[in-house]
């Protein structure tokens, strides 16, 4: 699949993995639209793409349910054409379950799981009709197995799985495809802006994610998994492996993760 004549739509697109995939992408020479909440960051980032003439932005806040269908819209005037949409925006978690209120668990719900099921339910007849379209979606890790301080994170993301997966059975006859890209730690302010019990953010770098991939390196390989329509990828380093391991030893993932450093 050549990226040259695609128009693709990244949200969560003013930072970290998404600004990083639309330098990547930008330089292949797709027409981009990209959202994110923040107005001049996406101007930013547009301005840094390798075409910017080739790029719109759209901004767009996923917990806004009600908002969604109209942004649809707005995109596909952009170009008059959407050809891959990457459900990329998201909000990572670091509390303990016993301590976490319940407003919280609800917000990554809102905009991990339905403001990514809401995007993607008004944008799938746009792809029905024209008989094409692919939905890349940024899951993790987490969406595969679970760790400590990330239940309602882990929660959301598995759950993402399996509407995916439901999509591409329904839809594959239509010409929709469905990539799930799996991140593991990744140099990113996830960790940053990660929600603790209370709502409030982390503000503090994790150990683990300071050490993780480089956003431009994983940018490299999900533009790679992009092109080739992979079903599943997981990019990451050793903690990839814990895919593995939940599937044919589960009590041992359970005993590497308990001494891992997962923060």
């Amino acid at each position: 699949m050549a990226f040259s004549d695609k128009v693709i739509w990244i949200t969560g697109a003013s930072s970290g993995i998404g600004e990083a995939l639309s330098y990547e992408l930008s330089s292949k020479g797709c027409s981009l639209i990209l959202s994110a909440r923040s107005v001049d960051k996406l101007k930013q980032v547009k301005s840094s793409c390798a075409f910017p003439d080739r790029v719109r932005t759209l901004p767009l806040d996923l917990s806004d349910l009600d908002s969604l269908s109209g942004k649809v819209v707005e995109a596909h005037t952009l170009f008059e054409r959407i050809d891959i949409l990457v459900n990329n925006a998201g909000v990572s978690q670091r509390s303990l379950l016993m301590d976490t209120e319940m407003e919280v668990y609800q917000k990554l719900i809102q905009v991990n799981y339905l403001g990514t099921v809401a995007l993607t339910k008004a944008l799938l007849p746009y792809f029905v009709r024209q008989q094409s379209g692919h939905f890349v979606t940024v899951t993790s890790l987490m969406g595969k197995f679970g760790s400590p301080l990330r239940s309602g994170y882990c929660g959301a993301k598995h759950a993402l799985h399996g509407f995916f997966d439901v999509l591409r059975m329904e839809h594959q006859k239509d010409g929709v495809a469905v990539t799930l890209i799996c991140p593991g730690f990744v140099q990113t302010d996830i960790a940053k802006n990660a929600l603790t019990a209370d709502g409030s953010p982390q503000n503090r770098q994790d150990t683990a994610t300071a050490n993780g991939l480089s956003p431009e390196e994983f940018a490299r390989q999900m533009a790679l998994a992009i092109e080739k329509k992979a079903w599943e990828k997981y990019i990451g380093g050793r903690e990839t492996a814990g895919v593995y391991l939940k599937r044919f030893f589960p009590r041992l993932l359970h005993k590497v993760v308990l001494r891992s450093q997962v923060v």
